[in-house]
């Protein structure tokens, strides 16, 4: 065991360049870093680095050894991998990003994965745009819209309606817009391509689009709910979300017959040979509660709906 630790150890300072560098990347104390540098070296008898105020630089034996043991260290935790497919126990970290949500309902489905799968740490990552996946390494996440990169894996969960809305003293005072070209002249908020950038275009049932611009451009949701809500123009939203407020005539839709859409809320990973047992049992867990009624989005509707990835 002690040789492994001690080649992991050294590998780290090589590829981080110094000692603390090494001991920041593998999360450990740097003084337990240089001990197993140093044992290391003392068990083969060798210099491996030279040491200077500067940097480190590879001895002909650290050349040497460098490659041959990155090799077996990633054969190592190619048969640790192969060997945890085969037991298919859920361990290790999942890390999943998703949209803030204006609900507990993530935490309470982490609760209950957790509570199932004890061996996993999660780490959720909230975020309006949509992450990349491969390049932060993460697992899966919740995800509007046509999901397009062909590395990506998308299982749909539900679907929300995009309708377009005003309050009922905005347009009071402006008038119900009767065409979508009347809508040049009103106060349109407007949010975010795939959380990213602004995205001045709203879609239509036809399957076109629609200039549209305002004073508000945000890729904060609840920030286009309550400008809508306070007067400050027309606002395109989940149906979900402002349906309570429709009922109540606090919002009333515009030109529902021909602006919005459609939209597909899913999970999506990366595509890999062998899928991982706990992003398997996690995209499970979520299908379940979506089955059974229990992951209704509501007011937590992700914030990437109100401007979906496939939005010009």
């Amino acid at each position: 065991m002690d040789i492994a630790q001690d080649f992991d150890a050294f590998i780290g300072i090589v590829d981080a360049g110094s000692i603390s560098g090494g001991a920041r990347a593998l999360d450990v104390p740097r003084a337990t870093l240089s001990r197993q540098l140093a044992r290391l070296e003392k068990r083969l008898g060798v210099r491996l680095l030279h040491r200077s105020t500067r940097k480190l630089t590879l001895t002909p034996a650290g050349e040497e050894l460098y490659p041959r043991a990155r090799a077996l260290l990633s054969t190592a935790q190619a048969a640790v991998r192969a060997v945890q497919r085969l037991d298919d126990v859920p361990r290790g970290l999942l890390r999943v990003s998703c949209a803030p949500l204006e609900s507990p309902i993530l935490g309470h489905l982490l609760a209950d994965y957790v509570d199932r799968y004890p061996e996993v740490k999660v780490e959720l990552i909230s975020s309006t745009r949509h992450r990349d996946l491969a390049a932060e390494k993460i697992d899966v996440a919740l995800r509007s819209g046509i999901v397009r990169d062909p590395n990506l894996v998308a299982r749909p969960l539900m679907r929300t309606e995009l309708v377009a809305v005003g309050s009922a003293e905005y347009l009071a005072t402006h008038g119900v817009p009767a065409t979508t070209a009347d809508l040049a002249q009103y106060a349109c908020l407007c949010g975010f391509r795939a959380g990213l950038r602004p995205s001045p275009r709203w879609p239509l049932k036809d399957g076109g689009r629609v200039e549209v611009a305002g004073p508000l451009v945000t890729n904060d949701l609840m920030a286009l709910f309550g400008a809508a809500l306070s007067g400050l123009g027309i606002a395109l939203l989940p149906r979900s979300l402002v349906q309570a407020e429709i009922a109540r005539g606090e919002l009333v839709p515009v030109l529902e017959d021909t602006v919005g859409q459609v939209v597909s809320i899913s999970l999506v990973w990366l595509e890999r040979e062998f899928l991982d047992p706990k992003v398997r049992t996690f995209i499970d867990l979520v299908s379940t509660w979506v089955e059974e009624g229990r992951f209704e989005l509501g007011s937590a509707s992700n914030q990437q709906v109100q401007a979906p990835r496939d939005a010009p």
